[in-house]
């Protein structure tokens, strides 16, 4: 790959702000259009943005692959959250139900366990697409 210092300052300069507009979309997700899987589609592609301008090697030390995994297993925490409904005697996910307060509409934490779901989506689709990536380009490589 040929040294391209435009395109390596780019990336590097907008990737903040590609993946702080993903954690944007990730919390507001349940006010406006977007949530955990968009933003974390978002803050996924950033993170592939600099492998493919830095390299797998230079990208992998952004973000391990020990962090990722860890990233990965957020599904345990979305079951978890869904599993207080159940030992609150109503259903899964059913937050409201389950005495955990909703919040006033419109504000930032009004919508019960949407809001700690969406993060988890976002940090589990982030880490998937990163880790589908990377795994794909390494096969490539040989």
């Amino acid at each position: 790959m040929t040294e391209d210092i435009i395109v390596k300052t780019t990336a590097r300069l907008m990737t903040p702000f590609i993946q702080m507009f993903g954690l944007y979309i990730i919390l507001h997700g349940h006010l406006t259009p977007g949530g955990g899987f968009q933003g974390g589609a978002i803050i996924g592609a950033s993170m592939i943005l600099l492998a493919v301008v830095y390299g797998l090697e230079e990208g992998e030390k952004r973000m391990s692959h020990d962090l990722s995994t860890v990233l990965e297993s957020s599904t345990i925490v979305y079951v978890l959250i869904g599993f207080i409904g159940i030992a609150a005697g109503v259903n899964f996910l059913a937050s409201g139900a389950a005495g955990i307060p909703l919040g006033r509409p419109g504000s930032l934490l009004s919508g019960g366990m949407i809001f700690a779901l969406n993060i988890v989506i976002g940090f589990k689709v982030a880490s998937t697409g990163k880790t589908l990536f990377y795994t794909l380009a390494k096969e490539d490589e040989g």
